[in-house]
């Protein structure tokens, strides 16, 4: 692209394949589009397949179409990586940008770091450093692996600057803050203005419990997911669990039908979602990203995983790790008791200000113009 000037624009070639990503990289494409200085480009690898998972995203949040869709869908790790990464490289040189970024620790995310490190560009890692220190979880591979290979680190927090350092990466950091804040700021107002689901699942704010289960460690351990399945349905509120596809084949296998507090509903609309968790009572979950919503919204949390990418919501008092055998009494006593519940609230600028996508694209700017 050319500027009014004459003069060429360098083009950011920004990747997405899942549902967070595009949430958590909304701001980033916004800010990308106000400034004259930079060109852009969206690229979706189609990682999530379901339509209500990805693809109506771009229209319910404001975002333009994505320029490219590789649509790699659902496949074991190995071969929806080795997809991408084809189909990104192949991106890469018909559009030859002079960045590209991606965010988190998808397998979306690992494709485009390795394909930008065998091409000219430049690989900007949105959300650098988080570390959960289990390798055993594909997604700490996928993000020690991006770091590596990175240019900029934008690190979401101080906490994320010091793994990096403690791994000897200290060229191109720079502490962001999480976009996560920009887009739950900004989409919470959207979702209240749009989202009926409380009166559609016939829900009172603060008199439900939300919850997300879909990582392997709990959906693919029977008697793991037996215990958690068995714990909230026999809550002492009602129970909303949106089952993502991995989470429904589990569930099918298991021949599991809650038949008390639990209500096991199709994947939702990211707002319906987020206004749901703005009026939960609680939220139970296995996913990082919800840990974080919940402490910007103030709602307690419960994470049913023996360790956290997401510390700062631990060390904050506003989110618990439990085992699943430990599930039912925290889960019994947050719910009967006020006190401890707003003992786990009040950190809803943990992850910043809500300007972490403007410093992203004004580093770039600054520093592609230098």
């Amino acid at each position: 692209m050319t500027d009014p000037t004459g003069d060429d624009v360098p083009t950011v070639l920004v990747v997405v394949g899942t549902r967070p990503e595009i949430v958590k990289l909304a701001p980033v494409i916004r800010n990308l589009r106000r400034t004259d200085a930079l060109d852009d480009a969206l690229v979706h690898t189609g990682q999530h397949y379901d339509d209500e998972l990805s693809g109506s995203f771009f229209e319910t949040l404001s975002l333009p179409a994505p320029d490219v869709s590789l649509d790699v869908g659902s496949s074991d790790q190995s071969r929806q990586t080795a997809d991408a990464l084809a189909g990104l490289g192949d991106v890469l040189r018909s559009r030859d940008p002079d960045v590209v970024l991606a965010q988190g620790d998808t397998n979306t995310v690992l494709a485009a770091a390795l394909a930008t490190s065998k091409h000219t560009a430049r690989f900007g890692h949105v959300e650098a450093g988080i570390r959960s220190f289990d390798r055993s979880m594909p997604e700490e591979v996928n993000r020690v692996v991006a770091d590596r290979v990175s240019d900029w680190l934008f690190a979401p927090t101080s906490t994320a600057v010091d793994n990096l350092a403690a791994e000897g990466l200290t060229e191109g950091v720079v502490e962001t803050g999480n976009t996560v804040v920009d887009a739950c700021l900004r989409h919470r107002e959207l979702a209240a203005e749009s989202s009926d689901v409380l009166d559609r699942f016939d829900l009172a704010a603060d008199e439900y419990v939300l919850s997300t289960i879909h990582r392997p460690r709990n959906t693919d351990d029977r008697e793991r997911l037996r215990t958690i399945v068995e714990t909230l349905d026999s809550a002492p509120y009602p129970v909303v669990l949106p089952a993502h596809p991995r989470l429904q084949n589990a569930l099918d296998e298991l021949n599991v039908e809650p038949s008390g507090s639990l209500r096991v509903v199709d994947p939702l609309d990211y707002l319906d979602f987020l206004a749901l968790l703005t009026a939960a009572r609680l939220v139970v979950t296995d996913s990082g990203g919800v840990q974080e919503e919940a402490s910007i919204l103030e709602v307690p949390c419960l994470t049913v995983r023996p360790n956290t990418e997401r510390p700062e919501t631990v060390d904050a008092g506003v989110n618990e790790l439990v085992e699943p055998t430990a599930l039912g009494d925290r889960l019994r006593r947050l719910c009967a008791r006020d006190d401890e519940r707003r003992e786990m609230t009040g950190a809803p600028t943990l992850y910043g200000d809500g300007e972490a996508a403007r410093r992203i694209v004004d580093t770039l700017v600054e520093e592609l113009e230098a």
